[in-house]
């Protein structure tokens, strides 16, 4: 055969089968699918249909990122968090304060309210993740979400991230007003962030309970109706507000094994000094036992409902 001739087919003489080249191509390439391995950092699923650790941790941070987005094209949004927590000072401060430490114990009233205020923060701010997953299902944003390669935990874990900022600036918020009206603090900066840090840790481990309550009930007025039922007992059956010593003994024993009363004597505590492990462990008990049931009970919930 000369150079540059073309090999003849020995069917019709009018060149190589096209098929033949084809085949000899796709044998040389190597398969992209059947047994490749996408490595930890991929965003593909693996063999098995799990995904990687880098790649859900990628996906989380795009979720989040979305849910922000959100909240900048609705500013409103955020009026929970920023108003809330002034009305609540100025409002227990001047309205309880005489009453439960004297006319004009203001003062000494800030330090026991103000770090009682931030476990009942964490829980309002908790109730908007229930909300928010009820409207995400009501729009149709979940179907869109079903049909992307992602871990179904992802959607509610970015949740979880976004509703723990706002939970941050609620207490920044917070912890500003009780200074302009007097708070001090008697240990140090540094138990200051341990009860922000503890608050953020309970209240993370209460969204569980809110999202499970977003996936169970059929609007988000429902969610609302059914977390104030939760919130109220809680909230003012609890030492928030008051000493349980003035309480009535059935009332004392439910505040003795309420989770907010183990927040809120943790807060003081870590900030006004006092006893501190017994408090502290009731309520890193709690969050990991509220954790460690709801949090398997909301997704199996998500992924049977997407």
């Amino acid at each position: 055969m000369s150079a540059g001739t073309l090999p003849q087919s020995p069917a019709d003489g009018r060149g190589p089968a096209p098929a033949s080249a084809s085949t000899s191509s796709l044998a040389k390439r190597p398969s992209s699918r059947a047994g490749s391995d996408p490595g930890p950092g991929s965003g593909t699923r693996a063999d098995d249909g799990r995904i990687g650790l880098r790649a859900n941790l990628r996906h989380i941070g795009a979720l989040a990122r979305r849910n922000m987005l959100q909240i900048k094209q609705d500013p409103e949004s955020m009026f929970d968090a920023v108003f809330m927590p002034i009305v609540f000072v100025l409002l227990f401060v001047y309205v309880f304060g005489g009453a439960i430490a004297g006319k004009g114990n203001n003062d000494a009233y800030v330090n026991y309210v103000v770090p009682g205020l931030m476990a009942m923060m964490g829980m309002n701010i908790a109730m908007g993740v229930g909300t928010g997953i009820n409207d995400d299902f009501k729009k149709g944003v979940m179907d869109r979400f079903r049909t992307m390669p992602i871990a179904r935990s992802s959607v509610l874990i970015a949740k979880i991230v976004v509703e723990i900022g706002r939970m941050l600036i609620a207490t920044a918020i917070l912890l500003g007003m009780g200074f302009l009206l007097g708070l001090q603090i008697h240990t140090s900066v540094l138990g200051l962030f341990g009860a922000i840090g503890l608050s953020m840790v309970f209240g993370a481990s209460l969204m569980w309970i809110f999202i499970l309550l977003g996936l169970t009930m059929k609007t988000a007025q429902a969610v609302q109706g059914m977390a104030m039922i939760v919130l109220m007992p809680l909230q003012f059956g609890s030492s928030i507000f008051a000493p349980p010593t003035t309480m009535p003994g059935w009332l004392q024993a439910f505040t003795d094994y309420n989770p907010l009363s183990a927040l809120a004597d943790s807060s003081r505590a870590l900030i006004n000094g006092g006893p501190l492990a017994h408090s502290v462990w009731m309520t890193l008990g709690w969050s990991v036992a509220i954790t460690a049931v709801m949090a398997p009970l909301a997704v199996a919930k998500f992924r049977k409902k997407t």
